[in-house]
């Protein structure tokens, strides 16, 4: 079964395209990609299929008949459509060719994508083909009115060829036909790699980019070539959400590192996008959070059409100022604060005004929410209340497992809008190694009450249990030091080895705290201390609610943050220290601890790590795991 973006059909798509649209959902295998009228730098041709065993093909699908054909040639058709009308369209099979090669162009610009030598010289190392679909046209038809005088018959697919339910139609023969296609221009000599797939794709398709190494174009052999390295797309999944979210109230639930602000804000793009006079309204919890989103989405933003509109040395579109456009992004309280002009406090009474019509506050056509688990039904109200009532464009991201605040939860009380049967669960965890991923879900299962309330179903249940895309790593580190002052000079040992010998940036490295004082030590002062000692730069995230608007992630410096500050980043390296003030003494809320502590350990994409000097019921289920793994090992070396 291929894939298909989007998974269905609009209803507005001609019976023609939908019976296609099946058919080929039913009969390509499932290596295939699918895109129905996708948007390809300003062009949407009707049907645009990938597979590593053929390369690349356009489709154009007519629902002509014989009656609506008046007179025929090469490059225009004069159709005879309702009333008598005669209308003048090009060729559809010259318009399908066209559509192929406005592709090829865009492809043919990445070095990585075509033969640098040889005869094939600057061409892509793929086959990229076209045919054209007739829908209401059986081979007899064809035959009756000389048709293959004008048309390929190998590159022409009729009625009989697509309808499963004729009576000469053949899955093998539709699929033959399909793959003969590449065959066309030349052979594939290798079925195309999977980073070669995500490389067109990030081409043809700037929604789904998320980032790439970008080397400066330079000349080759007098071509403009484009270098890209260490390429990062949307996985199809994640993509076909983005664009297949639809209309008004939409839920999406996923685990951590499941790329959910991702989908968000690609969402905002594409809304933006289809809707420019809209005013775009992006929540979450955090200030972080909300840097770390209007970072991403200026990116999104600004990304260029044609990678060779980016200022290399700026990091910028070259056409156009960084910026978000009509989207704007804003953590809850600011947005009170500074776009609302109120207080929490005045909540009710203004949710009273709005509910009555007498209020007078800022509406927005779409409202996008991360974070939504954290969000308070006072909250969700207030939203609601300034969402565009014709357009009830509200998007919800959560993840229950990640809750640190006590919130009663009824979507449909708290909006005004009912999400059954219009939610998606993400269950894969992109972001961590498989050995972060157990680690982290091993101990949410063995501390949080709410390990039994597993959702089953889109709508039902509370926790998401992670699955990992099996990407391997190193299992996390457990070091019991003596004291405090020894859990920092190991950490600030570990950072230095991990920069100098793993190559990773300082930028990408994350210290997290439960609490900065306790019993007399100020905790954060010894880590900066430690980190003085090594020369070492580091930026304290939550030092104040300044330092958090002001935080650049880019910027070379070892970041240092509370775990409540740190929901919806991630670092390739994360340590957490002073393990033993989880789960806090003063907190009761224990659910609360455990989902921190979750939160903390799924920030690491590469190597987590951690410390603790005293004693904790957390402290000894990990001293537990690293008593098992000596044992492990000492039972190995005797093997």
């Amino acid at each position: 079964m291929a894939y298909m973006i989007p998974e269905t059909i609009r209803s507005s798509a001609t019976a023609g395209e939908r019976l296609l649209f099946r058919t080929m959902k039913q009969v390509l295998p499932d290596d295939v990609i699918v895109y129905y009228e996708p948007e390809i730098h300003g062009r949407r041709p009707d049907f645009v299929l990938i597979g590593p065993d053929f390369g690349m093909i356009v489709l154009e699908v007519k629902d002509y008949t014989r009656n609506t054909l008046y007179h025929l040639n090469m490059d225009e058709w004069t159709l005879l459509t309702s009333g008598s009308v005669h209308t003048t369209v090009k060729n559809p099979a010259l318009q399908a060719k066209e559509y192929m090669f406005h592709i090829k162009n865009v492809l043919e610009k990445d070095k990585s994508l075509v033969h640098l030598e040889g005869k094939y010289q600057f061409r892509l190392r793929f086959p990229c083909s076209y045919g054209t679909v007739f829908t209401r046209l059986h081979e007899k038809d064809m035959v009756q009115d000389h048709l293959y005088t004008i048309l390929e018959p190998d590159r022409t697919f009729t009625r009989d060829a697509i309808d499963p339910d004729h009576e000469s139609f053949s899955e093998d023969q539709f699929m033959e036909r399909i793959y003969a296609l590449s065959s066309m221009p030349f052979p594939l000599r290798e079925p195309l790699k999977q980073e070669e797939i995500d490389a067109i794709r990030y081409h043809l398709f700037p929604e789904v980019r998320i980032s790439a190494e970008f080397r400066e174009p330079v000349p080759y052999k007098d071509q403009l070539l484009l270098s890209l390295r260490d390429l990062k797309a949307m996985d199809l999944h994640q993509e076909n959400l983005a664009k297949q979210l639809g209309d008004k109230n939409r839920l999406i639930r996923g685990v951590a590192g499941s790329g959910k602000t991702l989908i968000l804000a690609s969402r905002a793009k594409l809304l933006a996008k289809e809707h420019p006079e809209w005013k775009i309204l992006i929540l979450c919890y955090n200030i972080s959070l909300s840097r770390s989103i209007e970072s991403l989405v200026r990116r999104m933003m600004n990304e260029p059409d044609s990678l060779f509109d980016f200022d290399y040395h700026s990091g910028q579109n070259q056409k156009g100022s960084p910026g978000t456009g009509n989207i704007v992004i804003r953590n809850f309280h600011a947005w009170l604060r500074n776009d609302l002009k109120i207080s929490e406090k005045q909540l009710p009474y203004y949710i009273n005004k709005l509910e009555q019509g007498e209020a007078v506050l800022p509406s927005y056509d779409a409202i996008l929410i991360d974070e939504g688990q954290d969000f308070e039904p006072e909250w969700f109200r207030l939203v609601s209340s300034l969402l565009n009532p014709e357009t009830k464009s509200l998007l919800l991201v959560e993840d229950r497992a990640q809750s640190i605040y006590k919130r009663k939860r009824s979507y449909v009380q708290d909006t005004g809008l009912d999400f059954r049967g219009r939610s998606k669960v993400l269950n894969i965890n992109y972001r961590n190694t498989a050995q972060i991923v157990s680690f982290a879900w091993d101990f949410y299962r063995a501390h949080s009450t709410l390990k039994n309330k597993v959702v089953t179903k889109d709508f039902e249940g509370e926790i998401i249990a992670p699955q990992s895309t099996k990407r391997r790593g190193y299992e996390p580190g457990i070091v019991k030091r003596k004291d405090f002052f020894e859990e920092a000079a190991y950490v600030v040992r570990q950072i230095r080895l991990l920069h100098e010998q793993r190559s990773v940036p300082l930028s990408d490295m994350l210290v997290l705290y439960r609490v900065r004082k306790w019993g007399g030590y100020d905790y954060v002062d010894v880590l900066q201390k430690a980190l003085e000692k090594e020369g070492l730069p580091f930026y304290w995230l939550t030092e104040t609610p300044e330092s958090k608007r002001n935080y650049d992630r880019n910027t070379e410096t070892v970041t240092i943050s509370t775990i409540d500050s740190s929901k919806g980043l991630d670092f390739r390296a994360v340590f957490i220290v002073h393990l033993d003030m989880l789960p806090f003494p003063l907190e009761k809320d224990k659910e609360r601890e455990a989902s921190l502590l979750y939160i903390a350990m799924t920030r690491a994409q590469e190597y987590l790590c951690l410390t603790y000097s005293g004693e904790s019921a957390y402290t000894r289920y990990f001293a537990a795991i690293a008593e098992e793994r000596k044992k492990l090992l000492i039972r190995d070396k005797l093997s």
